[in-house]
């Protein structure tokens, strides 16, 4: 049988074909792994290169052989960006990808609204970037086949599993028989369709969308510059909704909505789609050929696991949770998922964290779930009204845009941005502090006098921030008794950004969220307990 990457045909990427390789568990070897990832894409391999970056070895089983069909997700935000760098990735996003700023939205053919994401010299990254999701894939399997600690095996496929009080087994089907593998910890990224979610009979619980939108690649080469558009009511698309983004390669996608009256069959169809995409460049003045080169059909949902740790198996992206591609946050929050949880897991499996330091993962990242589900909501509301009742309002906002600014910020289409855990039972608060970055924020960014940015001092450890050299000698005995903590001492410049006396003091997890801060010196004690708490040993 001839594999996908040999089936796939694009304009713009060859598709890598990964063979299977034997592994020893085959042969009769038997090896208890620390952790099993369940899911090749760009979850669960930023997950395996979350680990590694700790020394903790992971297996990624994939049933696959290439990447991801199609351009799929294709915005990444700033803070996914920022994730990325950590990883050794970002560099190699960023000579590909396009970055943006801004976006148009129009009613008909009129500009309605106006997106304006800031961006400043102080910023190592956009707020915005795009790149087809197989571009991202690859480029995470290439780092991840340079990192020693991470197998992926390819071409294998879970069929069973079963928990057992210190690991869990998984039943692996491969080209050449099964075999068991065995994990103290599996970590389940196996998409929408979920395989782990089925065998231990969970469901996702939420909402479910009625609008459908076809969404294409297609091979343009324009001078348009990188912004979001979207159009209501266009005439290519009358009564409905057209979005549109510039990708790498002259790759153009398009998204547009189907009416209720239109059969999906039909419009799935690719003289039909040809159609439609030609009736839209001709609307907005693209005259130059074009060819088709990807299509699906898309549903939106808000759903999500009502746990995402299920004992030794945890759940992360859309195997845990399922957003609406409006404000591009479906992805973003996977590879935050990865993010949160690896530093996490890596604790636990090396002794230094109680297993009860997971429940924070399920409960972070189910808070930020929400909170996608809040903003995409009001999004989803708007592009897609679920009754005529809504779609009366958004007419009525829209004429009004034309003329009267109040109403624009109706059709704002609320763009990705990083949550913070502010309710996280890993944080530790001083009151005392008037601004600054609370418990469960990230911190500003900034440009360092040296040139770099603040992201760049986050790494493999706990970081203290300190804002004067006395620091140094007053926290030095105690950093040498701890291991994984480090210590920086930031110019004075930097804080007011922190609403800082020259004795406090702020203390950032590996993720880089604040999870503690003092106004005044503490005392080593209270210290000591802001990073037990943090780390969950409270």
């Amino acid at each position: 049988m001839a594999s996908f990457a040999d089936q796939a045909k694009s304009h713009y990427f060859t598709y890598p074909y990964f063979a299977f390789r034997r592994p020893a568990e085959l042969a009769g070897g038997r090896q208890l792994h620390p952790v099993a990832i369940v899911g090749g894409g760009p979850v669960g391999v930023t997950a395996a290169l979350e680990l590694a970056r700790f020394g903790v070895p992971s297996v990624v089983i994939e049933a696959d052989d290439t990447v991801a069909e199609g351009s799929r997700a294709i915005c990444f935000s700033r803070r996914t960006l920022e994730i990325l760098d950590a990883l050794g990735v970002a560099g190699t996003v960023m000579e590909k990808a396009l970055p943006w700023t801004h976006g148009t939205s129009y009613y008909k053919d009129k500009p309605v609204f106006r997106l304006e994401m800031p961006h400043g010299e102080h910023d190592k990254f956009y707020p915005m970037v795009n790149l087809q999701q197989c571009y991202l894939e690859k480029f995470l399997i290439d780092r991840a086949a340079a990192a020693p600690l991470i197998d992926i095996r390819w071409q294998s496929r879970v069929v069973g599993l079963t928990k057992e009080a210190e690991a869990v087994t998984l039943d692996i089907e491969t080209p050449e028989g099964r075999y068991p593998l065995r994990a103290c910890y599996v970590i389940a990224a196996d998409g929408a369709r979920s395989v782990m979610r089925q065998l231990l009979g969970l469901s996702l619980h939420g909402q479910s969308y009625e609008g459908r939108y076809l969404i294409a690649d297609i091979v343009l080469r324009s001078d348009y510059p990188t912004e979001r558009r979207a159009w209501f009511d266009p005439p290519s698309n009358p009564g409905s909704t057209v979005l549109m983004h510039k990708q790498p390669d002259d790759i153009w996608r398009i998204d547009y909505q189907l009416r209720d009256d239109e059969d999906a069959e039909q419009e799935l169809q690719e003289p039909r789609i040809r159609q439609r995409i030609a009736d839209h460049l001709s609307f907005i003045g693209e005259t130059k050929p074009w060819e088709l080169d990807w299509f699906s059909l898309y549903k939106a949902h808000s759903l999500c696991l009502d746990d995402y740790v299920q004992e030794r198996v945890i759940f992360a992206g859309d195997a845990a949770h399922l957003a609406p591609i409006f404000g591009v946050r479906g992805l973003n929050s996977g590879i935050a998922d990865a993010n949160n949880l690896g530093w996490k897991l890596a604790l636990v499996i090396e002794g230094k964290a109680p297993p009860a330091l997971l429940r924070s993962y399920g409960e972070e990242r189910r808070a930020a779930t929400f909170d996608v589900f809040a903003n995409a909501g009001k999004s989803t509301l708007f592009m897609t009204p679920p009754s005529r009742g809504y779609a009366v309002m958004r007419e009525a906002a829209l004429r009004l845009a034309v003329d009267q600014p109040l109403t624009r910020p109706l059709i704002n289409p609320r763009q990705s941005q990083p949550f913070y855990y502010r309710e996280s039972a890993l944080n530790t608060d001083d009151r005392a502090f008037a601004g600054g970055p609370p418990p469960g924020a990230l911190p500003p960014g900034r440009r360092l006098t040296d040139g770099g940015y603040l992201c760049d001092l986050i790494g493999r450890a706990f970081t203290l921030l300190a804002f004067a050299d006395a620091m140094r000698d007053y926290l030095g005995p105690w950093l040498a008794a701890q291991a994984g903590v480090s210590l920086t001492v930031l110019t004075d410049d930097l804080r007011a950004d922190f609403d800082a006396a020259p004795a406090s003091l702020y203390l950032l997890r590996p993720d880089g969220h604040v999870a503690a801060r003092f106004k005044a010196r503490p005392s080593l004690a209270d210290l000591e307990a802001a990073l037990k708490r943090a780390q969950g040993n409270a």
